[in-house]
């Protein structure tokens, strides 16, 4: 189980931020939130990387508050400045794991995939990053700058990350150098999410995972 830390953003301010330490000198993965905030699922999903040898750190980027409410949590995710997240917060996060001297790669899910995309965009020391569901507009981070090793997951039946959004991330991310793996489900949005029951799904959910986890072995070790 991991714990509470604070750590210290690019401009000096503090972040809360939910810690799952591996082995010494593992590697280090930034873990980004739902648009529900920083809790129990995302606090699980920690652990379970953890477990597998890597450092987590999942910034609180509500600064402590969470909900079960779709309305909430479509007004704190609006409420969110998107900028100072990426550039501050998640600057800080990979700052922060990166002084161990290790590889950091970053992942996040819905509103947290969104982010990643972004941080696979602006935030420099980043390795590689995994995506579920959720990609930025372009004009705030666009595909075609990313410049790491990039991997996403996506959903079928997805009204909010729809798959003509994933069509054109996969357009923008063609030939490019670094590699770039996008896998398709027949699932609903948020179907890793197993607190979720009415759009878990067990199978897209475990195989999602086997490959996220063999992609973090190949480029993080």
């Amino acid at each position: 189980m991991g714990q509470m830390i604070t750590f210290t953003r690019p401009d000096g301010q503090a972040t809360p931020a939910y810690l799952a330490e591996g082995p010494a000198g593992r590697p280090g993965i930034v873990l980004i939130q739902e648009w529900w905030g920083l809790n129990d699922h995302i606090k699980g999903v920690a652990d379970r990387l953890s477990a597998l040898g890597y450092t987590v750190l999942a910034p609180d980027l509500y600064r402590g508050r969470t909900t079960t409410s779709a309305d909430e949590a479509n007004h704190m995710m609006t409420g969110l400045d998107f900028a100072d997240a990426t550039h501050q917060d998640l600057q800080g996060a990979v700052n922060h794991l990166a002084a161990g001297g290790a590889p950091v790669g970053v992942m996040g899910f819905c509103m947290g995939g969104a982010l990643t995309v972004a941080a696979a965009v602006h935030v420099k020391g980043l390795k590689a990053g995994v995506c579920f569901y959720g990609i930025p507009p372009a004009e705030f981070a666009d595909p075609r700058q990313i410049a790491i090793a990039f991997q996403g997951h996506f959903a079928d039946q997805d009204d909010w990350c729809t798959p003509a959004t994933v069509d054109q991330l996969v357009q923008a991310t063609a030939g490019k150098a670094t590699p770039v793996e996008v896998y398709r489900y027949p699932a609903q949005h948020a179907f890793f999410n197993h607190s979720r029951p009415e759009v878990y799904d067990a199978a897209c959910a475990e195989q999602a995972w086997s490959r996220m986890a063999a992609f973090w072995q190949a480029q993080l070790g």
